[in-house]
């Protein structure tokens, strides 16, 4: 559970990343935060599917 949470916490950054590059429209910055969060973003959910999924270590393999 702990990769989920530092993926999570990358996917937030990401967020605050997109967020203030639009404001100073800096879409060139915007791109690069966006597929960050994009990616950590979807590394977050589907870790955390597996994790809940499989009882937390992955025994249900």
């Amino acid at each position: 559970m702990g990769l989920a949470i530092i993926f999570g916490l990358v996917t937030l950054f990401a967020l605050a990343g997109c967020i203030r590059e639009v404001k100073k429209k800096n879409m060139f910055s915007f791109g690069f935060a966006f597929l960050t969060l994009a990616v950590f973003g979807w590394f977050t959910v589907m870790t955390v599917i597996d994790t809940l999924g499989t009882g937390g270590w992955g025994g249900g393999h």
